[in-house]
């Protein structure tokens, strides 16, 4: 394995892509599958806070437009709109809570996907009288330490210690859950954001490579790039300012994952060809070589 981080390269991709997002868009667009509410819903309130908090905990290997409209589907219908409230899933069968989320396709794991949305529901209720935000103060709003409770509070269940915020514990879904809270909940006062590392995904990975931010020779597993993908955006937005503010890693994670998913993922995976290189805001820093991501394999050889 031979792998280059160029941070001088992503500091100019990164203030592309940011500046880009913020104006004319990514492929013509500036909006995330997460930013529509579900109806009547207030941005900010309580009800907002528990759509995106359970909904993001199932959000891996899914496809995300179709699983945030899903949800809003699932939130929308009388029926099934007591998933999103903890106190009413403690006190629903788990059998139930299963059959209730496939009625729109909110699970694809069926009995995983309703374990994970359920115990999270519960632990909510059970801890912070049903609001993520009490959680939150009691961490005293500082993400690292929301990050390493999400990952070690535990309860006792059935005899053994089991986690408390399952999946959303996870790498990947914590951060990702920061970043709606401040971006689509408006909550400004989570402290120590640039310490949150930018939430890597097969998007977030692929436009990272394919943009030479991190390149070199390497065959092998997904995951053991998000490392150096993960040290990539933190490096490369030191020094930079937006909004009056030092940029953070987070602030690159909706850029790079329009730029995979509407033009990266349609480039050759051995040539490098790309369709829309023309069009593409990127297309300068767009790299040559092979770029493949197959069944959570990678092929680099840029």
């Amino acid at each position: 394995m031979s792998i280059i981080i160029d941070k001088e390269r992503g500091k100019k991709v990164a203030e592309l892509l940011y500046d880009s997002f913020s104006t004319t868009g990514i492929h013509g667009r500036t909006d995330m599958p997460e930013d529509i509410t579900p109806n009547r819903v207030v941005r900010g309130s309580l009800d907002h806070i528990l759509f995106l908090t359970l909904t993001v905990s199932i959000d891996y290997q899914r496809d995300a437009p179709s699983l945030w409209e899903s949800s809003r589907r699932t939130f929308d219908d009388p029926e099934t709109r007591y998933l999103f409230d903890p106190k009413l899933l403690h006190e629903t069968p788990l059998r139930k809570i299963i059959e209730d989320m496939q009625k729109y396709k909110l699970s694809k794991k069926t009995k995983k996907d309703a374990y994970i949305w359920r115990t999270i529901g519960i632990t909510f209720y059970k801890k912070w009288e049903g609001d993520p935000c009490k959680f939150l103060k009691n961490c005293n709003w500082d993400s690292s330490l929301i990050l390493n409770r999400l990952r070690n509070d535990t309860h006792l269940y059935n005899g053994r210690l089991v986690p408390d915020y399952p999946y959303l514990r996870g790498p990947k879904i914590g951060p990702l859950w920061l970043r709606m809270l401040r971006d689509n909940v408006g909550i400004t006062h989570l402290r120590n954001l640039e310490e949150v590392p930018i939430p890597v995904d097969i998007h977030i990975a692929r436009a990272t490579l394919t943009t030479g931010v991190v390149r070199g020779q390497f065959k092998g597993k997904l995951g053991e790039l998000f490392k150096y993908i993960r040290e990539a955006w933190f490096e490369s937005v030191k020094g930079l300012s937006i909004k009056n503010r030092p940029m953070i890693a987070l602030d690159v994670d909706e850029p790079l994952w329009h730029l995979s998913k509407y033009g990266c993922s349609n480039r050759d995976k051995t040539t490098g060809y790309c369709p829309l290189l023309n069009r593409c805001e990127a297309r300068e820093f767009c790299i040559k070589g092979k770029v493949k991501i197959e069944n959570r394999i990678v092929e680099l050889e840029t």
